[in-house]
């Protein structure tokens, strides 16, 4: 008959603590580099700048089509030619010329895509379309 096998349980004679002191450099070392105080200990007098004001933003001009199909210029009624030389007169003086298309909701979207050419023969690039916030949503 065999004998059982004694399996011998040996307790742990010693602790392996390289991984705990790789860790515990690694940590000293971040907090060595996180911690390095600014170097300010020159005495200097730094040169000051002007109080002046920066340059207003441009205006932002509106293009609007209402419902009938007219078109206005700031609220003034233009027709497409004279949209096209006021804003290629507007974009001379500021060639940083801000446009916003308004335009009603139940109008032909032909309409709004020859506002959008007539800004592209103008060499107008920054356009935006003026929405309203969904009711409801």
């Amino acid at each position: 008959m065999k004998t059982a096998n004694k399996t011998k349980f040996r307790g742990l004679d010693e602790l392996n603590v390289t991984p705990l002191l790789d860790l515990a450099f690694t940590l000293l070392v971040i907090f060595f580099i996180t911690a390095a105080p600014t170097v300010n200990d020159l005495e200097i007098s730094l040169p000051t700048a002007s109080n002046r004001s920066k340059e207003p933003p441009s205006k932002v001009n509106y293009i609007t089509v209402d419902r009938n199909g007219k078109i206005y210029l700031n609220a003034h009624e233009v027709t497409e030619e004279e949209l096209l030389r006021t804003l290629v007169e507007f974009r001379k003086c500021s060639p940083d010329l801000n446009v916003v298309v308004r335009a009603d909701a139940q109008i032909q979207y032909q309409m709004v895509v020859d506002i959008l050419d007539l800004l592209v023969s103008a060499k107008i690039s920054k356009v935006a379309l003026a929405t309203e916030v969904a009711k409801g949503k």
